[in-house]
């Protein structure tokens, strides 16, 4: 159990971690739950979109309607020939379109920072207020899996998921007092190595344990560096794979219970 200091002003920052972000959902009904609102919220990717539902004023139970509708993958998914990515973003972009509107970066009841990836250079960017730019735009850029999503063009640079250089935001947290959640912790992979009868599915589980370590190690970095008074929690997904929408029910619970 973790415990938010009261009466102070908090960052909550949410990682990226595909279907796996769907756990972020039960800390934030427990936040509701105590009538703690953040004085701000950073995301990344799955995490990135969570809070820019939060910002624009919806509800848990309400992001997770939409959740729900979004869990029929062909309701979001455009197959591509063309292009880097297997996946087109028109039908994923009219959802956002319906969430956000015309809002603006500047226009949430929260203020909100979401991380992307600049694919040209590698550098990372934080959308802020101070960015003339949709909200929509920012979260099609800080979703946007290399090689999955189509990647996303702003002002003329070319930005892909930011978990590439910060999977937890918590180096953007402007308050001393951090609640993170990460969903592609310590607690995101088996503690050993695969052992299923055909090859290519100790392979294919090889290849995921290892991007979970490596973006477990590179949030385990960001945590160790700050000054920041930071609260991590770590929901038990090792069980479920990113791209488990339709075990939405059964993900949201992970992140029941784990605030008092």
């Amino acid at each position: 159990m973790f415990h938010l200091p009261q009466h102070k002003p908090f960052t909550l920052v949410l990682s990226g971690g595909g279907a796996l972000g769907i756990a972020h959902l039960g800390v934030l009904h427990d936040l509701e739950q105590k009538g703690l609102v953040p004085a701000e919220l950073v995301g990344t990717s799955m995490g990135g979109i969570i809070v820019a539902c939060m910002s624009v004023g919806l509800t848990e139970s309400q992001i997770y309607e939409e959740v729900v509708e979004f869990s029929s993958i062909t309701k979001w998914i455009k197959f591509s020939i063309a292009g880097n990515a297997i996946i087109n973003n028109l039908k994923i972009e009219s959802i956002f379109t319906k969430l956000f509107g015309s809002k603006k970066m500047k226009d949430t009841c929260i203020p909100l920072k979401l991380i992307a990836t600049n694919l040209l250079n590698g550098h990372k960017r934080v959308f802020t207020e101070k960015d003339d730019i949709y909200i929509k735009d920012a979260v099609l850029a800080t979703m946007a899996i290399p090689g999955v999503f189509d990647e996303h063009t702003i002002e003329g640079d070319i930005y892909g998921d930011g978990f590439l250089c910060e999977n937890l935001g918590v180096n953007e947290a402007s308050f001393d007092n951090v609640l993170a959640v990460d969903v592609l912790g310590a607690n995101s992979f088996e503690k050993e190595l695969p052992d299923n009868f055909f090859k290519t599915a100790n392979v294919m589980q090889m290849f995921e344990k290892s991007m979970r370590l490596l973006i477990a190690n590179q949030s385990k970095t960001h945590v160790k560096n700050t000054n920041k008074n930071i609260i991590l929690i770590e929901p038990e997904t090792k069980d479920y794979n990113t791209f488990a929408f339709h075990k939405h029910n059964e993900i949201r619970a992970l992140g029941l219970g784990l605030l008092v």
